[in-house]
């Protein structure tokens, strides 16, 4: 089974203006641009290049609202749901028969390939990690190597304004396409609850689109970040 986020990698903290640790990312990215992609039904994520739309970028982050984190008393997963419910209200691909997982994973992949008889369930696909650049030949035999990524995690949620929510709005936002992605197993694990003030994908040419996709998630659904996400969010696109 896919999991969703791992521990906190402490070491990616006080990521800086030029982009910090990581790769020098090759672009190698076959996904859709976050701002091609607001409903985050097409493929992966993108890369933003040109200055026009880095500035396009800037004034979607811009928007975001500013908020300390609250507690995390209370969270659990199952306060979401449980996992990749396909019965989700208001989001693309919900109802439609398979489960979220295998939804973006069908969504992001390429070369799949189906169990026999189901037209839901994945035995393989190849996969372009849009966080690290890596070609993943995934296989379900090996099924770890490949997470999905609540883009805003859902403890993070929580904490800035979900614990107050309905049952049913947490299991939108657990769902919605446009707060995942299928990305390598273990970047994702090193991700956590972490804000982009303390964690951002290994490819810095990525990192733009990763911030605007966190803001896309957060105006969706109404929620803030803390100044210093917002602040490392803007940093990446400008």
């Amino acid at each position: 089974m896919l999991t969703a986020c791992g521990s906190i990698d402490a070491g990616n903290a006080g990521i800086g203006a030029d982009g910090g640790p990581g790769g020098d990312g090759g672009g190698g990215s076959t996904g859709v641009s976050p701002l091609d992609n607001p409903k985050g039904t097409e493929r992966g994520l993108g890369t933003i290049k040109s200055a026009k739309d880095r500035a396009a970028a800037v004034a979607i982050i811009e928007k975001v609202p500013t908020k300390g984190r609250g507690p995390k008393t209370g969270y659990s997963r199952d306060e979401f749901g449980y996992a990749w419910a396909d019965n989700a209200e208001s989001i693309p691909f919900a109802h439609n028969g398979c489960d979220t997982r295998n939804d973006v994973l069908a969504r992001d992949g390429e070369e799949l390939k189906y169990r026999s008889g189901s037209k839901c369930v994945l035995t393989s696909m190849t996969l372009h990690d849009p966080y690290t650049d890596k070609t993943i030949e995934w296989s379900k035999q090996d099924a770890a190597e490949v997470q999905i990524d609540h883009v805003m995690p859902l403890s993070y949620d929580w904490q800035m304004g979900a614990s107050r929510w309905s049952k049913s709005q947490r299991v939108q936002i657990a769902n919605d396409p446009l707060n995942l992605l299928p990305v390598d197993g273990s970047t994702n694990s090193s991700k956590g609850d972490s804000g982009p003030a303390t964690w951002l994908p290994p490819s810095k040419s990525i990192r733009c689109s990763y911030a605007v996709r966190f803001a896309q998630v957060a105006l969706k659904y109404d929620l803030p970040v803390t100044a210093p996400d917002k602040d490392a969010m803007l940093t990446q696109c400008r």
